[in-house]
């Protein structure tokens, strides 16, 4: 094949060669890495313009958008194996896929659940400035960045998902938004990231989003599949294309938010949620946690009602007492 191919085509001819001898078991998730992650992602380069860099920065990129460790190395691997198979046709030197340090970014994340509401974003103010600083830095000023990070933060949403979300997504009478697995391929035969299955999830819409969405839903049209938001060009917006387009790093480091990635939009809106006093088990089904645990780590009771509790223990504890032991008075 020649050396002009891009890595979509030249990965799907050379595969059953690229793959031979692997079992089922270890194919199966390669080709949906393949399918779901590396097309998407690097699809479009041409074989020899495939660098260690832009494989670090596709790996880097579906952490951010969550993809599990697991996914991650099975999407690595198969690319590997592509690579080395491009070694021995000739169409590069080395294979620039192997590539190392990414489970470190993991360890990352880990840590930073255990204190998610210091990647918080302080007040809708602080969120409305950095929406502008985006927009004013992107090319041509495209409003429709702001709104992805405004939209995003507002739902406690991951960039994936917004990008994801359809016109048949959003209730108008209720104001919610069903956040689902995304099934409607894109024009060029991808599907849009959506979510995973186990944390489809309805969250509302805040009166500070819905003229934003109004706008969306009145230049969309009425296709229930048509996304609601888009970059400039009419292409899907990922974490690294918000990031590129924006000079997001520039721009949160002028602010003093050097620490802020586009996923931290999300921890801002489940911290602001828990704080507006949202109960914890409303707020899990809005977050689509698993554990109750995660989302309990949003919660943050402030010292004066740290002090009432213990008044409340106080006065129960000093309520007259039976002769046959404590009179527990029920509140």
């Amino acid at each position: 094949m020649a050396a002009t191919a891009t890595l979509g085509d030249y990965g799907d001819a050379v595969m059953p060669l690229a793959l031979r001898g692997l079992e089922g078991k270890t194919l199966d998730p390669y080709l949906a890495g393949w399918r779901k992650r590396v097309v998407p992602t690097l699809g479009h380069l041409p074989v020899r313009l495939i660098t260690n860099g832009a494989v670090d920065r596709a790996v880097h990129g579906w952490i951010a958008d969550e993809c599990g460790r697991s996914t991650v190395k099975n999407s690595l691997a198969v690319l590997v194996r592509i690579m080395e198979q491009a070694v021995r046709d000739g169409i590069v030197d080395r294979n620039p896929a192997q590539v190392s340090g990414w489970q470190r970014e993991y360890q990352r994340a880990e840590d930073e659940l255990d204190d998610p509401r210091s990647l918080a974003l302080p007040d809708w103010d602080a969120l409305a400035q950095l929406a502008a600083a985006l927009v004013e830095r992107s090319a041509g000023q495209f409003a429709g960045w702001g709104e992805v990070v405004i939209f995003a933060a507002c739902t406690a949403a991951r960039i994936g998902e917004v990008s994801g979300v359809r016109v048949g997504d959003i209730n108008r009478e209720t104001w919610t938004w069903t956040v689902r697995r995304q099934t409607t391929p894109s024009p060029g035969g991808i599907l849009d990231k959506g979510t995973k299955g186990k944390r489809a999830r309805t969250v509302p819409l805040i009166a500070e989003v819905r003229d934003l969405i109004a706008r969306r839903l009145d230049v969309s049209g009425p296709d229930p599949a048509a996304r609601l938001f888009v970059g400039p060009r009419g292409g899907r917006i990922t974490t690294a294309v918000l990031r590129d387009a924006t000079h997001w790093d520039d721009v949160v480091t002028r602010l003093g938010y050097e620490h802020l990635r586009r996923h931290d939009l999300r921890h801002t809106g489940l911290t602001w949620m828990a704080d507006a006093g949202v109960p914890v088990h409303v707020l899990r089904k809005i977050a689509g946690h698993g554990s109750l645990i995660t989302t309990q780590r949003y919660l943050h009771p402030d010292s004066r009602s740290i002090a009432d509790a213990g008044d409340a223990l106080s006065a129960h504890l000093a309520v007259r007492r039976s002769p046959n032991g404590p009179h527990l008075k029920v509140v």
